[in-house]
């Protein structure tokens, strides 16, 4: 059993290419899917092609996060939301930017672990939630100060969130993906003085699609993964690990 015959699955972010590929992967699998994203043509596309339901709220408000959540009844989670903000240094970066980046990426997450958690305990079924973190965070990467400070917050609340809620039966882990070669990656990525060394030293050499990074979340949200909980996973080519 794939355990999506549990409830709902939340999914941020889902106008974008890894949160659409996770919404078409969880379809496919047999799950009701709740999609939430800042493009509301996209997100309307997206239910028109697989059927998911609709849920606009702002991860930078807690008022909004709340009046959507609360109540609702979830079994899982996928926190796809973010923002790239920008490439800078240390020396160089705008506080302001770096505000914004931690307040999606680490801030707008635990949000909404925070009030769909509440109501994976009121239903007693035991849940479970991927946050969708990334190799900024488990390595230092130039230019990557605001992005991956975020993103390694949000691991440790991966980490913490497991331990406070594995009593409940709820399962929390993150995705830590390498770059997907999109149209708003490949401005900074495709650059050959960026690409090259990067992928001459990824075992794989290649970078990731979005589909690679939805099927292990889809993965670690069913009952094949019910003893993982507070892990970080690399989808990554190998890069973290060399």
């Amino acid at each position: 059993m794939s355990g999506f015959d549990k409830g709902p699955i939340l999914v941020t972010g889902a106008s974008g290419g890894i949160g659409g590929a996770t919404v078409r992967h969880l379809i496919a699998a047999g799950a009701e899917v709740i999609a939430n994203g800042r493009n509301e043509d996209a997100l309307a596309e997206l239910a028109k092609e697989t059927g998911c339901r609709t849920l606009p709220f702002d991860l930078e408000s807690e008022d909004s996060v709340k009046t959507a959540l609360e109540g609702l009844d979830l079994y899982g989670v996928v926190n796809c939301g973010g923002f790239g903000g920008e490439i800078a240094t240390p020396m160089e970066t705008d506080i302001s930017v770096f505000d914004k980046v931690i307040s999606i990426n680490a801030r707008g997450a635990l949000l909404v672990t925070k009030y769909a958690s509440a109501s994976m305990v009121r239903l007693g079924k035991g849940g479970a939630i991927v946050n969708v973190s990334s190799q900024a965070s488990l390595v230092g990467l130039r230019g990557h100060i605001s992005y991956g400070s975020s993103k390694a917050a949000l691991d440790n609340i991966t980490r913490v969130s497991a331990l406070e809620l594995g009593e409940y039966g709820i399962r929390v882990n993150s995705v830590n993906p390498t770059v997907v070669m999109t149209p708003m990656s490949a401005w900074y990525w495709g650059r050959p003085e960026v690409q090259g060394p990067f992928l001459d030293t990824m075992p794989l050499h290649r970078w990731a699609t979005e589909d690679e990074i939805a099927a292990p979340i889809v993965f670690l949200l069913s009952d094949g993964a019910s003893m993982i909980s507070g892990v970080t996973l690399p989808i990554d080519g190998g890069f973290t690990a060399v």
